[in-house]
């Protein structure tokens, strides 16, 4: 039999893909854990796999990955996609799919199979991966490819012996290490709110708590003086943060397939992250720097969430966006409080904000009176020429 390998997750869909296509195909399972998992989830979704019939079953650890190739740059671009929501799940996809074609080449699999229905977004990204990494490996989609409802699906497992509890949650998670999304019948219309107990972390710390965090050339190094790899300390933040329910929202924006989209999502490591970097470029960077940061960063983003992530552009940003922190090293603290957080202040000598040059409305150091206005005669000169030509 030819040699499959399929996007598994052990969810319904891809559990019909596993069963349905096993009589056809040598089925190797595959699931990338970019963050989210536990060691027995891990185990489980391994068992349940050897269950629908497939040969082999491997979990790929993609969470430094994750960090080196994706969210190092969101957070070198202060990326929130419509000024909200840090791209937590659609990130994820990209390098779930890079780490998916890679394995599919290794073991000289013909097929790829992934359990994307034709109206969302993971369609685009998985197949545009695969096709761009392994032209040569056919892609093959049950579940888009014959329309299947739930109870379709659902129908043919037990027809095929298996049984399992396939009830969908009134909630669905999406959990990992830049956010969590959080789905529900809240979300497939525009009035409602998601309702406080959609949400996974729920309100358990009532008190101020003060967290400092440490930047290294725009990456985070520390928690609280306690170094570690950028990645570790994105999951220490968010320990420290999610009991305070800190970092809940519903992002709005348009889908590629070309139709609006609604999710709820809890991502606070992610925002506070972000936040907290964006404040100490604010004290380090020139005007300019967080000028034309601000639209590539813009642009970054909204490619990598329409699956454009192997264009060539995206490394040109990066690179920008790496020479960009050069300067943004310092400490951020930060108060955790409940639903919310606020920024304290910084601490970094490369702060612009430095008090021998002057301080804002006080006092000026570096120029005097008549040099400010010869400076302000000359910077309003085309204005003047503009009103007395047109007059």
């Amino acid at each position: 039999m030819e040699k499959l390998v399929i996007a598994y997750s052990g969810g319904l869909d891809t559990s019909y893909c596993a069963v349905s296509l096993s009589k056809a195909y040598d089925v190797h399972a595959v699931s990338v854990n970019t963050g989210g998992f536990t060691k027995e989830e891990i185990k489980h979704i391994e068992s349940n796999a050897y269950k629908m019939g497939v040969s082999t079953y491997k979990n790929i650890d993609a969470i430094s990955t994750f960090y080196q190739k994706v969210v190092k740059y969101l957070i070198f671009g202060n990326v929130l996609k419509n000024n909200t929501y840090p791209l937590s799940v659609s990130a994820e996809r990209i390098i779930q799919a890079i780490e998916i074609v890679e394995y599919a080449k290794s073991i000289d699999a013909e097929y790829i199979a992934h359990g994307s229905t034709g109206a969302g977004n993971d369609q685009v990204r998985f197949d545009m991966i695969f096709q761009t990494l392994a032209p040569n490996i056919k892609i093959i989609t049950p579940i888009r490819d014959q329309k299947l409802t739930r109870q379709e699906e659902i129908d043919y497992l037990k027809s095929e012996g298996i049984d399992m509890s396939w009830e969908k949650s009134k909630y669905s998670i999406n959990k990992g290490l830049w956010g969590t999304s959080v789905g529900g019948v809240e979300t497939l219309n525009s009035e409602k709110p998601l309702p406080n107990e959609a949400y996974p972390s729920q309100l358990k710390h009532a008190e101020d708590e003060k967290v400092k965090l440490t930047f290294l050339e725009g990456e985070l190094v520390a928690v609280n003086g306690i170094e570690n790899d950028p990645e570790i300390n994105i999951e220490v933040l968010n320990n420290l943060a999610s009991p305070y329910a800190i970092g809940r929202d519903i992002h709005v924006g348009d889908t590629i397939v070309g139709i609006k989209g609604r999710v709820g999502f809890e991502a606070a490591a992610a925002l506070i992250t972000i936040k907290a970097h964006h404040l100490l470029e604010k004290h380090n960077l020139t005007k300019w720097q967080l000028q034309h940061k601000e639209y590539l960063s813009s642009f970054y983003g909204m490619h990598l969430h329409e699956g454009q992530y192997l264009d060539p552009v995206m490394r040109n940003i990066e690179a920008f966006l790496q020479s960009s922190q050069e300067m943004v090293s310092g400490d951020v603290t930060v108060t955790l409080k409940p639903y919310h957080f606020s920024l304290d202040g910084i601490v970094s000598k490369h702060d612009l904000m430095s008090a021998k040059f002057g301080s804002y409305g006080e006092e000026n150091k570096a120029w005097t009176a008549d040099d400010a206005k010869g400076f302000i005669k000359i910077l309003g000169n085309q204005n003047k020429i503009y009103r007395q030509v047109n007059s």
